[in-house]
């Protein structure tokens, strides 16, 4: 094992011996701009990474290209403070520097994510994350900490901003057709062309298909399996120097098989009931169904930008369509063949969502002030329908219940923030938005075809059918200061406020739990960074350290034989430090990396019967590193290149209780890709290869303590493949 591994406080006190150097900010190398500087908009505006007084990982189309990173999974490897965890392929689940949403909060209607994704400047709120393939990418940028003032809805734990390229005047098509095992097929077709001097197209198609990761001994069939489309078209007009419009349009279907736990037995219990007859190998179900997941996104948004004499006017309009519809054996146990004892999860969800934002970019006094001022408004119409069916071997004790939510969320905002230059490379940074929210919604719960001896969880629903809303505001400031101490050496420190709103329970035991709304959790944040460059940049390097003070964090929590309960944590204190950094020491070779050290506990939680003060905030590894290196060297008038990048996590937990079943277990993963180009990469053959150690990592564990089952999703396991992409 790694001596840093053993001992992670050294690499925390060798980030801390870089910024009393001073040291630097580092980002992995991606499409930049001439000066070798990918440029960003995470504070909306277009600045080089390296002039942001703001943590920020960002990844360019270069980079994705080359990392082989399709997948919200593949950047929160390369990102520190970053985990992603999912309840199935469609629920991808965000924490960062440990507050994120658990599936209990922002799988119901009535709940909202802590980290949020932005695609091209809209709020993505519901239905998980778009494929990657089809958008075009510029880049991807991952904002961490409370981002409050600019990004205002909910950033409580940081964003993921999706930017594409908008059109222009460059014909271009590029095609990439991909083959590997599980007879996974991809295709990605994307096009840009000028129809007139001052009117340009561009319109992108992927198709991805595989077979399952996973087989179902019950069916014969192959589950986990894969089958997405996603088209998008945007055009933009330019009707003057002074006028840009872009219109855009994007759909993705996905209709595919389900994800069936596995059920892994707590060892204690091995001749229970609940383990008869359970195929032991963590890649074999045993479900009655293969289950189902169809999802259909829609959205469509108009970008206006108006330069008028004393700045920049922007007007972004969208709506979002999300239509959702699951089914997943959730625990299934083959206790005499073919008579099983099951529990499955199903339902259905609707949802639309309208935003308006206009956003005013201003400067004056030669360029001494700058900053930006807008208004914000989202409505959110949310309805879903979640059930569970249990069925036993003796039919009177079998039965489904039902959680039938409509929701109504209304959210205005207004902020602004400025930057002013007290002295020349000293800037002092203001900003503030306020928020006010609404949420109205009906909420039911009930059983049906229930026999007279059904047991818990069902057995304990009482049936009910009630109205709740709740009203809250938030004012979330931000005060920064930052030094350009020299051309490649940025100092800043930061205190940031963020806001999440407060929910309502969705799947409830009770009326008065349906009916009763969480309240708002919000966060401090303190940071002191530095983003520097070394040696004519060829060594980049960043740190962060940072503090968040949480009050009323939400967290849900599974009680046994009942329900899914969201709760107020009092508090919660996190600690950390953050390093990246990117050295080229040769022509052609670069390797870059990261390291994340993280302290996130609860300094005030209690519910009944049960104190969890003290404990780890789920999803909160204590340390975490990557490392990647990639070498290019010209063969002729062709172009080889190489890159491998390694990741390792410490181990956390996925509840707040701590136990050891609820263990989310360090791991490791291993990518590598080769690739020849022809001239000007015309052409391009790849091979590739995702955790080529085949680790068997759980993205999520249930556990029902009175029955000892450890019920268990997991991430792809080896995967390989060939690529061929042209362009012209």
């Amino acid at each position: 094992m790694p001596e840093q591994r053993k001992n992670p406080s050294a690499w925390l006190l060798a980030g801390v011996a870089v910024f009393a150097t001073p040291g630097a900010a580092g980002a992995q190398e991606a499409a930049d701009d001439a000066s070798g500087d990918i440029i960003v908009t995470a504070q909306r505006q277009e600045q080089k990474l390296q002039d942001v007084p703001v943590s920020v990982t960002a990844f360019g189309s270069d980079q994705l290209r080359t990392g082989t990173i399709e997948t919200m999974a593949d950047i929160a490897t390369r990102t520190p403070g970053l985990s992603v965890s999912a309840v199935d392929p469609t629920n991808t689940n965000f924490a960062m520097r440990g507050i994120g949403s658990p599936p209990g909060i922002s799988q119901n209607a009535g709940g909202d994510p802590s980290v949020v994704v932005f695609v091209d400047g809209v709020y993505a709120g519901r239905g998980g994350t778009p494929d990657l393939d089809a958008l075009d990418l510029e880049r991807i940028e991952v904002l961490r900490g409370p981002q409050g003032t600019l990004f205002g809805k909910n950033a409580i734990g940081g964003l993921v901003q999706f930017v594409s390229r908008k059109p222009s005047a460059d014909n271009s098509f590029f095609f990439e057709g991909t083959y590997g095992n599980y007879d996974k097929v991809g295709v990605v077709a994307r096009g840009n062309m000028a129809l007139t001097d001052k009117l340009f197209l561009s319109a992108g198609l992927s198709h991805k298909q595989r077979n399952g990761y996973e087989f179902n001994e019950t069916t014969g069939h192959d589950v986990n399996d894969q089958n997405l489309t996603t088209g998008r078209v945007a055009l933009r007009f330019v009707p003057t120097d002074t006028l840009d419009i872009i219109l855009r349009a994007d759909i993705s279907h996905q209709d595919q098989k389900g994800n069936p736990r596995h059920n892994n037995c707590d060892a204690s219990f091995q001749g229970g009931v609940h383990c008869v007859g359970i195929n032991p190998d963590p890649r074999v179900v045993n479900a009655y169904t293969d289950g189902l997941i169809k999802r259909t996104i829609k959205g469509y948004s108009a970008e206006i930008n108006l330069d008028l004499p004393f700045g920049t006017l922007t007007s972004l309009t969208a709506l979002r369509e999300v239509d959702f519809e699951f089914e997943t054996a959730f625990f299934s146990n083959p206790v005499n063949p073919p008579t099983q004892i099951e529990s499955t999860d199903f339902g259905e969800e609707n949802s639309s969502q309208f935003s308006q934002e206009l956003r005013l970019a201003f400067e004056a006094f030669d360029g001494r002030l700058s900053g930006q001022t807008g208004v914000y408004y989202l409505k959110e119409n949310i309805d879903r329908i979640q059930g569970q069916i249990q069925q036993f071997p003796t039919p009177a004790i079998s039965g489904v219940g039902l959680y039938p939510q409509s929701v109504n969320a209304r959210s205005f905002a207004l902020f602004g923030q400025v930057d002013y230059e007290i002295i020349p490379s000293l800037t002092a940074t203001v900003g503030a938005r306020m928020t006010w929210e609404r949420k109205s919604g009906r909420f039911a719960g009930f059983k049906i075809d229930d026999g007279p001896g059904l047991p818990p969880p069902l057995g304990s629903v009482v049936g009910y059918d009630v109205t709740g809303a709740k009203s809250w505001k938030a004012f979330t400031p931000r005060f920064a200061l930052n030094w350009k101490a020299s051309d490649d050496i940025l100092l800043y420190a930061s205190v940031a406020r963020g806001y999440k709103s407060g929910g309502f329970q969705g799947l409830s035991g009770t009326a008065a739990g349906a009916s009763t709304p969480y309240d708002p959790e919000f966060a401090w944040g303190y940071e002191i960074g530095a983003k520097t460059d070394w040696f004519d940049r060829k060594l980049r390097l960043n740190v962060a350290a940072f503090q968040t003070d949480y009050s009323d964090l939400q967290i849900s929590q599974l009680v046994p034989l009942c329900c899914v309960v969201v709760s107020n944590a009092a508090k919660a204190r996190i600690r950390g430090a953050e390093v990246e950094f990117a050295v080229r020491p040769a022509q052609g070779l670069q390797i870059d990396g990261s390291y994340a050290y993280l302290d996130a506990k609860f300094t005030e939680y209690s519910i009944p019967g049960q104190a969890y003060t003290g404990n780890r905030l789920p999803r909160s590894p204590k340390n975490k590193f990557n490392v990647g290196g990639q070498y290019e060297a010209p063969i002729g008038d062709l172009t080889a290149k190489f890159r491998v990048d390694y990741s390792w996590v410490d181990d956390a937990y996925f509840e707040a209780s701590n136990i050891p079943q609820q263990l989310w277990p360090s791991h490791d993963n291993l990518d590598a890709r080769l690739s020849i180009a022809g001239p000007d990469e015309q052409w391009e053959l790849s091979v590739w290869g995702k955790n080529l150690t085949d680790e068997l990592v759980p993205t999520y564990v249930t556990y029902f303590g009175p029955f000892r089952q450890i019920l268990t999703p997991y991430a792809p396991p080896r995967t390989y493949g060939v690529t061929l992409a042209f362009k012209i």
